[in-house]
């Protein structure tokens, strides 16, 4: 598989948004105050290590074959309460604060990923970007869904 020079650009582009994620969540997993969103923020800096990984792949001509544009982890993460609505405590404050602003950034991203697909002519690398987008849109649920249950929105 040979990219063209705009191909190979896009994909380094959403590596460095990959990478921006991956600091992102490990720098928040130290800041955050409930260990439920701590440990939801260590996994998708995970995730986002997965992704920057499959995206050097490609620029390296192997495009990973595990695509699973079907993932439900969003659907199916079910996290825990910690704060309760009524708590208007600093560390309630300062979590959902963490968890808002990392909705807004899966959000971006995954804008990136909608709109680069349409870049590529390898349908492999668009099931890649695609399968991508739709873990990114997972995070943000799973995020959406941690505020939902701690009274946070």
């Amino acid at each position: 598989m040979v990219l063209t020079q705009k191909e190979t650009a896009a994909l380094k582009d959403l590596q460095t948004q990959e990478q921006s994620c991956i600091e992102k969540y490990t720098r928040y997993s130290k800041e955050a105050n409930d260990k439920v969103l701590k440990n939801l923020f260590e996994n998708l800096s995970k995730e986002e290590q997965k992704h920057y990984d499959s995206l050097h792949q490609a620029l390296n001509g192997q495009c990973p074959t595990n695509i699973d544009c079907n993932d439900s982890k969003g659907k199916d993460y079910q996290p825990k309460a910690t704060y309760t609505s009524g708590d208007n405590s600093i560390a309630k404050q300062e979590d959902c604060f963490l968890a808002t602003d990392c909705i807004g950034t899966e959000k971006l991203v995954s804008g990136e990923y909608n709109s680069d697909v349409f870049i590529f002519g390898d349908t492999n690398i668009r099931k890649l970007l695609a399968d991508i987008q739709i873990e990114e849109q997972n995070h943000a649920e799973m995020l959406w869904k941690y505020k939902t249950v701690n009274g946070m929105n």
